[in-house]
């Protein structure tokens, strides 16, 4: 395994190949003043308008408090993905990332002035309260967030471990606004799991990109090739619900499932973001068939492995089109003592065949939803108010999926209603590993990239 020392984060969590930029000449020396005394005065104004508010607001206010939400405004004009970590939010942060912390176990981000929820991490007090990925958090503890910024808001989640919280939430298909009580609990994230399914399906649970899932991952392969031996009919990677994490992490991923090629690229506005990934020889799997699950709330660093998968024909992508979440966000420390950071959106990234998800999603080779899936729309990058836009999303791409499977293994739009719905999407992908082991190898490279692109 390659040594990789970045260590970007894809928040939680999102395809554009990058904007031309026309030529333009080099600005004159007098441009370039004129340009530079007006930020100047600019900047002045700021100046003066936080005197203004310090001397004159109807009630005392805290200097460092508005600067930081005059920060947190700058870089929240940019996207929903660039913050500014306090020392308080970057500790936590960087405690979540090392895969241990103090709280409810959500992934959350800022939208329209609440909180909403990217993924609930599996076995933490939200997801046993019942708390799902698309849910917004209105209020914590009676009182509203709107005009909190996002460092505030987890800050007021986050507490003692045993004390309690009640947040009140407001779902798509639920009528009214409801009220959940949360335990805070120290979140210890097991970020991978695995099992064998029906006998000869490995089963790979992958909650979150911190520092220990790709070990994870290497480590579950191992287990599970030594328990099934030659009875390995496939594995099955599931990535649902999952909003990123570490880029370093998704690359070592890939890696583990593929033997060449390239699995990740990053193109940004300056040189220094633009970087490639590549596979190192041997595949874990030395070729036993794989399904990548995926859904609505599979970002980021996600979705780079089933784009990197899919690209490859490594892997069958089956479930819905995922978040579309195609931004890299560099974290550079600030200050002296470092102890606090601002996460920048640097760079666009692309998959193998130079196709970027932003706004879009990867989307899957067999669609499968669940039986009440299409009542309620899934919201995604492309939704979220000031994401980046990607001018390849009104491109046409009819017919690009429209090859024939199989004949057993035609994909479906829906399962039946009557099916049990404890989980369709791993049942359907049993099925289809169970099928593949017996289809030709022909037919099983048609099966994991039904269409050319």
């Amino acid at each position: 395994m390659k040594g990789i020392d970045m260590r970007n984060f894809i928040t939680g969590t999102v395809m554009a190949l990058m904007v031309s930029m026309p030529l333009i000449s080099t600005p004159s020396a007098a441009e370039s003043k004129s340009k530079e005394t007006e930020l100047y005065n600019q900047l002045d104004t700021w100046t003066n308008i936080l005197k203004l508010v310090r001397d004159n607001y109807v009630d005392e206010v805290d200097e460092k408090e508005l600067i930081e939400a005059a920060i947190q405004g700058m870089l929240r004009s940019l996207d929903p993905h660039s913050t500014y970590l306090n020392p308080d939010v970057y500790q936590q942060v960087r405690v979540q990332m090392e895969g241990e912390y103090g709280g409810l176990g959500i992934e959350v981000q800022m939208e329209n002035g609440v909180v909403k929820v990217v993924s609930p991490i599996d076995e933490t007090p939200a997801a046993k309260a019942g708390i799902q990925g698309g849910d917004l958090i209105t209020h914590i503890d009676g009182k509203a967030i709107v005009g909190k910024t996002l460092t505030e808001a987890v800050k007021e989640m986050r507490g003692p471990v045993d004390s309690s919280i009640t947040i009140t939430v407001v779902r798509e298909d639920t009528a009214a606004p409801f009220d959940v009580e949360i335990t805070r609990e120290k979140i210890l994230v097991r970020s991978v799991r695995h099992r064998v399914e029906d006998e000869t399906i490995g089963y790979i649970r992958v909650t979150t990109f911190n520092m220990q899932s790709g070990e994870g991952v290497e480590n579950a392969i191992e287990k599970l090739v030594a328990e099934l031996g030659d009875n390995m009919d496939g594995v099955i990677l599931d990535l649902r619900n999952n909003p990123g994490g570490l880029l370093d992490e998704a690359i070592r991923i890939s890696d583990a499932f593929l033997d060449r090629g390239e699995i990740v690229s990053t193109r940004g506005r300056i040189r220094n973001n633009n970087s490639r990934w590549y596979a190192t020889s041997g595949d874990m799997l030395e070729g036993v068939p794989v399904v990548v699950l995926v859904n609505a709330y599979s970002a980021s660093a996600s979705e780079i492995v089933a784009g990197a998968l899919q690209d490859h024909r490594r892997a069958v992508i089956l479930g819905d089109r995922t978040f579309g979440k195609g931004t890299v966000q560099s974290e550079i420390r600030l200050g002296r003592s470092g102890n606090q950071a601002v996460r920048l959106t640097t760079a666009r990234y692309f998959t193998p065949s130079g196709t970027s998800i932003q706004e879009r999603g990867v989307e899957p080779d067999i669609e499968v939803l669940f039986p009440n899936q299409r009542r309620a729309k899934a919201r995604r990058e492309a939704d979220l108010q000031g994401h980046i836009e990607n001018d390849q999303v009104n491109k046409d791409r009819a017919g690009e999926y429209d090859e024939p499977l199989p004949e057993d293994l035609e994909p479906v739009a829906e399962a039946d209603a009557d099916e049990d719905p404890v989980d369709v999407q791993l049942r359907y992908a049993i099925k289809l590993l169970k099928n593949m082991s017996s289809l030709p190898q022909a037919q099983v490279a048609e099966v994991r990239q039904p269409a050319s692109r």
